[in-house]
């Protein structure tokens, strides 16, 4: 019982980033934009966010340093795609690159410290509960938000007319334009929200999940947070399922190892990866499923008609 309630409650914390990644990519798709940036703006975010809360102890200091730093490298992404036209795909990968670049340059010189970890809100009444308060009701406070701009994010989709404003570009911004809407200013917006989540997840894995600064701390979280949006069809409840699911799976050889069971570490490392691969082949076999809940003109590039 402790094992599983350690692998569930643990699951939380380590699906925190994936899901505030996830969201902030399922808004970008729904406009019509694919960004495959998100894992170097992770990255970036992690090494300013680690360096500024280090400097000046506090961790939301460190949060708006990410964030900023994931709508700084969303920006440069944005004036690629919509102002130049350039390959969605290319210049996400492009960006993406940069920011691993940048992450790895900057972090170089902090290699190996540590942050005093972000402490846990135990909810009055609810973490008494027996079992279930131990999962669901003891964790930091970044956990419970992130649970909260999961059901934002959805409000904002399919109860206000922003949500149907940006969900009709992405299906076609030809007609939303012929229409009076502004696609290409929509598509901008959506883009700099994507990047402050990718921030805000970078900040969250490197100062709240595992506080102690190495290279490679994002690890392809990146690219599971675009999975994820494929994994739960476009919707946001969906998503956060995912990101609990995979979170849970990568605790899960931690688990097995307390409870005597011997499976090499390596193969429970690749687990939540291969785990990826398989619900992504499911899902795209599911061609009714995909057509109609992926946005139609998703990596299509928008020319506004002079």
């Amino acid at each position: 019982m402790d094992a599983l309630i350690f692998v569930l409650a643990g699951a939380f914390a380590t699906a925190t980033p994936l899901l505030l990644a996830a969201l902030g990519e399922l808004v970008v798709e729904k406009s019509g934009v694919l960004n495959l940036s998100v894992e170097g703006m992770m990255a970036l975010s992690a090494a300013i966010a680690f360096m500024v809360t280090l400097q000046t102890g506090s961790h939301l200091v460190g949060f708006v340093a990410g964030g900023l730093s994931g709508a700084l490298l969303a920006t440069v992404f944005a004036v690629l795609v919509l102002g130049f036209m350039a390959n969605q795909v290319a210049a996400g990968l492009a960006v993406g690159i940069l920011g691993l670049g940048l992450s790895g340059l900057l972090g170089r010189s902090f290699e190996g410290m540590t942050l005093p970890g972000l402490g846990k809100i135990a909810l009055p009444g609810l973490s008494d509960i027996p079992v279930l308060g131990r999962i669901l009701f003891t964790q930091d406070v970044v956990v419970y938000a992130a649970i909260a701009a999961t059901a934002l994010v959805a409000w904002f989709l399919y109860r206000t007319k922003a949500g149907l404003t940006l969900r009709v570009i992405g299906e076609n911004p030809n007609t939303a334009h012929a229409l009076g809407m502004r696609p290409v200013g929509v598509r901008f917006l959506a883009i700099l929200f994507g990047g402050v989540m990718a921030g805000f997840a970078g900040a969250y894995a490197s100062t709240v999940l595992t506080p102690l600064w190495s290279q490679d701390m994002i690890a392809g979280r990146g690219w599971i947070a675009v999975a994820l949006v494929v994994f739960g069809t476009w919707r946001p409840g969906r998503v956060a399922v995912g990101a609990y699911l995979f979170g849970a799976v990568s605790l899960l050889g931690l688990a097995l190892q307390a409870m005597g069971i011997g499976i090499p570490a390596q193969i429970m490392t690749c687990l939540p990866y291969v785990l990826t691969i398989v619900v992504l082949v499911a899902i795209s076999a599911d061609k009714v499923r995909v057509r109609l809940n992926a946005p139609a003109a998703l990596g299509e590039s928008y020319r506004p008609a002079s």
